[in-house]
């Protein structure tokens, strides 16, 4: 601009634009006069004498001494009480300008070809599959506004895994997932019927799955992340763990990087951003975020009255990150330069969300009315542009250059994590079938001319009646197209996604190390969760699987009784212990190592549960079998991060979940949102989790010992749910013959002592509620003459799996002798009542009555939990001995073998209150 001169106090002062088109702050301040309000200037001499220093700094020393001189200046001018206001954001421009952009190392026209061909086929992937089955769904959208996201990372920076490195970690989102797709066909790792078969997978010759599902996919997919929010968190632990590892030396340390492609809308989703602090605090420079800002979520505008890339920027910049803004593509380079007054970057971020996707679906003319018309100096800036140019001026997340920028700088910095905010269009390309509107991302079809505007828009090489087929597109073999995309994977190392399982099995002889365990607390009275804590100190100390254990816990540790681990295994910690501990004099100090082998995640269980994640998958990430055990409050597992399980286990995840202080009556005091009655059934939908409530020492020692050695010799997919209390007792030593039906899920632990009583009794018991079956045993026997036998029920879905197995084989082979389901055979000569009570709802029992010989009557803890002692609860819960022994009183009295005067009686002299109020309802 000309140079503005005005005067002040009979002074002339000239006010010059800054090379970004600013008004340098430099030459011209602006006060107001608090006698009357009106603007005033401030003589600069002083100011330009500091701004020369300045200069003469950066001349002399560099940046980093004038930051740290500008750091210094901020801290001393709030110290003596000048209030400088603060903001996080950066002006609506790229953040890295076109000077300092590295030369493009790819043949971008080539490049593009390529990409073309990718987005034909994703595109037509979907559509094939929609027009044979109506509605089966897919997404178009998503790709296709960051396809130039993907293939620059494809081509120039995710690095595969070789012998020699483990490679690059990469998050793809879900919803493009058709477009990974259509890469690995060109690339020849797909067939043509897989992509005919997208969204069909059981059609003859497989077929692909809708999203990224490592458990449908194991070779290709190694991530689930189309359950919004979990994948950056997941990443963010991943990152975190990739470095636990190096500094335990359980493998070299790399500069293999964790990419996290994750959606604009998606950061709505409060896993999203909810441990980015966590990222930066650790220094995780192995972390890379690009969130594909096309301003759109599934039903509209991210923030239609907002900016969410400010919002972005502003949150990631005060949490520390590296931010870097793609917004402009390289034809807007040119007008930004002619802009020497800054109006245009000032424009820019003036406009909200909304504005902007209204901009991105109307023509040429509009957008120079009502983008640039706002100020005849703008219009200036574009009047050599005819209006179709306008239109097509590049966001800067479609231009291949400016992501390479980004991603360069990316992988380059150092001390932090980075995120990349790329401005891009949802359904780019789409034209009038969706592009930028509200509804692309359900867009599932096109009609013939609009498959024609994109076949031309792209160049894809198909005349208009092969467009109207929507034919898949592959080069032929010797193509230069496919001769470029395969060079420049094998100069990566090799293809992405790839899932491969690189571990080798482990020998797990270990019967010495559960020996003790086996032999019971020999009177002394000890937890559950006491005495799986001694085995994992015994674990941590076995030389083959001791340094492959991952004990995490979030901010629990105390409440387990796991402080003793804390000396002897370490607390891990990136940076060492820098600090001298307040109980550094006690036995059990707080100790933080950098070889520290605890995760103590703080009071996160979802970000625990990304730990355990990415300790449990490290046999096929890193070729690693490292063991997690992760140990929380049982009610806060299910019930609060089951989505995450359920990644876990699409994941293929390895490990064992601990529920600790388990059951709703056997935590003390804690009350209704601690009590947990339900986690045993929630735990019934993820397929391939076993689940346990065991009642002693010596059941989860069969129960891990055998986990580790069907995941981590045989190899087996499957991960554990084992429920362990905090109530004391005397734990028993194990009787002969009963580790195969502690695996299978029940097993007679306590036979009647007078087997020719004629009132007989079967008692199921489980976890805690175990004693309380045996003290009821005692009751009918020396009260009512009832013999009782009770069965220990370790696992009430091992039960429901076995019987549910044997009626679909017996279904499915009617011709050949039917099979018997396991609780069936253990009952088949096991005569009287049937009464199983437990700390879980009084579905878990239910769900197996079927396939017992007769009627069961279940007790359980279905209502909310109450602060109370164990004997209280239990007595509110009805799941007490004399509850059970009531209980079996009355299926006696119903079958005919006693008179109701007996049920009677017995409530009196148990003291029952048969008043007493529904626990289910109060």
């Amino acid at each position: 601009m000309d140079n503005e001169t005005f005067t002040h106090e009979n002074e002339s002062y000239t006010q010059v634009a800054n090379a970004n088109g600013e008004a340098a702050e430099a030459q011209s301040f602006e006060l107001t006069a608090p006698e009357t309000g009106e603007p005033r200037s401030l003589e600069d001499t002083q100011i330009q004498e500091w701004l020369e220093s300045l200069d003469s700094v950066l001349e002399t020393s560099g940046p980093d001494v004038a930051r740290e001189i500008l750091e210094r200046l901020r801290a001393h001018a709030t110290v003596s009480g000048i209030d400088l206001p603060f903001s996080a954001n950066t002006p609506y421009a790229n953040s890295i300008p076109p000077r300092l952009e590295p030369l493009f190392p790819g043949d971008q026209a080539l490049e593009r070809r390529i990409k073309s061909l990718i987005r034909w086929n994703a595109l037509a992937m979907v559509v094939r599959a929609n027009r044979v089955e109506h509605n089966i769904g897919g997404h178009i959208s998503t790709y296709a506004s960051a396809a130039t996201l993907y293939e620059v990372g494809f081509n120039h920076f995710f690095r595969g895994r070789t012998p020699e490195f483990e490679g690059d970690t990469v998050y793809f989102q879900g919803h493009a997932a058709p477009g990974i797709y259509a890469r690995a066909f060109l690339e020849g790792r797909l067939s043509l019927q897989q992509l005919e078969n997208f969204r069909r997978e059981l059609k003859p010759g497989g077929g692909l799955s809708s999203y990224p599902h490592p458990w449908l996919m194991p070779d290709f997919w190694e991530f689930p992340t189309v359950s919004m929010g979990l994948s950056p968190l997941m990443a963010i632990y991943q990152a975190r763990f990739n470095r636990y590892l190096e500094h335990r030396g359980l493998k070299p340390e790399t500069d293999a990087k964790v990419w996290a492609f994750l959606g604009d809308g998606e950061t709505d989703e409060p896993e999203s951003l909810g441990a980015i602090t966590l990222a930066s605090r650790e220094k995780l420079d192995n972390l890379i975020f690009v969130v594909n800002c096309n301003l759109q979520r599934l039903d509209g505008p991210v923030r239609g009255n907002g900016q969410i890339i400010q919002e972005l920027e502003s949150a990631f910049r005060g949490a520390r990150w590296n931010v870097i803004k793609v917004l402009w593509g390289t034809e807007w380079d040119p007008i930004l330069e002619r802009d020497t007054e800054g109006l245009l970057v000032k424009r820019m971020g003036e406009m909200v969300d909304g504005e902007y996707q209204k901009l991105v679906v109307s023509s040429g003319a509009y957008v120079r009315e009502h983008f640039f018309g706002s100020d005849p100096r703008l219009l200036a800036l574009v009047e050599p542009l005819p209006d179709e140019a306008l239109r097509r001026l590049r966001l800067g997340g479609h231009d291949p250059r400016k992501v390479y920028a980004a991603y360069k700088a990316a992988v380059e910095h150092k001390g932090g994590p980075t995120v990349i905010l790329a401005r891009t269009i949802k359904g780019y390309g789409l034209g009038e079938a969706g592009e930028g509107k509200n509804v692309t991302h359900q867009q599932k079809k096109l009609n013939e001319d609009e498959l024609k505007e994109f076949r031309s828009r792209f160049g894809v090489p198909l005349n208009d009646n092969d467009c109207a087929e929507v034919p898949f597109y592959r080069p032929p073999e010797d193509s230069i197209e496919l001769q470029y995309l395969k060079a420049r994977r094998e100069a990566l190392g090799g293809y992405l996604p790839k899932r491969s399982v690189r571990s080798k099995p482990l020998v797990v002889e270990q019967d010495e190390l559960w020996k003790e365990f086996f032999e019971g607390s020999e009177g002394r009275e000890v937890s559950t969760t006491m005495a799986f804590v001694g085995m994992l100190r015994k674990m941590l100390k076995d030389p083959e699987i001791g340094k492959l254990v991952v004990p995490i816990v979030p901010d629990e540790a105390r409440t387990f009784g796991m402080e003793s681990l804390f000396r002897t295994a370490g607390i891990y910690s990136s940076v060492g212990q820098k600090y001298e501990p307040v109980d550094v004099n006690t036995l059990m100090y707080y100790k933080e190592a950098k070889n520290g082998q605890i995760l103590e995640e703080g009071i996160t269980e979802a970000g625990s549960m990304a730990s355990f994640i990415a300790a449990g998958t490290a046999y096929a990430t890193h070729g690693i079998d490292t063991i997690p055990f992760f140990i929380y409050y049982s009610m806060f597992g299910f019930q609060r991060i089951a989505d995450f399980i359920w990644a876990a286990a699409d994941m293929r995840c390895r490990g064992f979940l601990l529920g600790g202080t388990s059951g709703r009556t056997t935590l003390s005091g804690e009350g209704l949102q601690h009590q947990d009655g339900n986690s045993h059934v929630l735990a019934l939908p993820v397929p391939n989790i076993k689940a346990y409530d065991p009642a002693f020492a010596y059941e989860i020692a069969v129960i891990i010992q055998d986990g580790i050695r069907r995941m981590y010799k045989e190899g087996e997919n499957i991960f554990y749910y084992i429920t362990v209390m905090n109530e004391p007792y005397a734990m028993p030593t194990m009787p002969e013959g009963v580790k195969d039906g502690i695996i299978k899920g029940m097993y007679p632990y306590r036979a009647a002592n007078n087997p020719k009583a004629k009132l007989k009794a079967q008692l199921f018991g489980s976890g805690a509620i175990l004693n309380e079956a045996l003290r009821a045993q005692e009751i009918l026997e020396t009260k009512y003459g009832v013999a009782a036998d009770v069965w220990s029920v370790t696992s009430y879905k091992e039960l429901y799996l076995d019987g549910n197995e044997v009626e679909r084989w017996n279904r499915l082979h009617p011709g050949e002798k039917a099979r018997v389901p396991y609780v069936t055979k253990c009952l088949e000569n096991a005569p009287g009542v049937l009464v199983a009570a437990s700390d879980y709802i009084k579905t878990l029992p239910n769900m197996v009555s079927k396939w017992m010989p007769r009627r069961l009557a279940a007790l359980g803890t279905d209502g909310f939990g109450r602060s109370e002692g164990r004997s209280s609860l239990r007595d509110f819960f009805e799941v007490d001995s004399k509850f059970i022994a009531l209980a079996t009183l009355n299926e006696l009295c119903a079958d005919g073998k006693i008179e109701k005067s007996v049920v009677d009686r017995a409530i009196k002299d148990l003291g029952i209150n048969a008043d007493k109020a529904n626990p289910v309802i109060s």
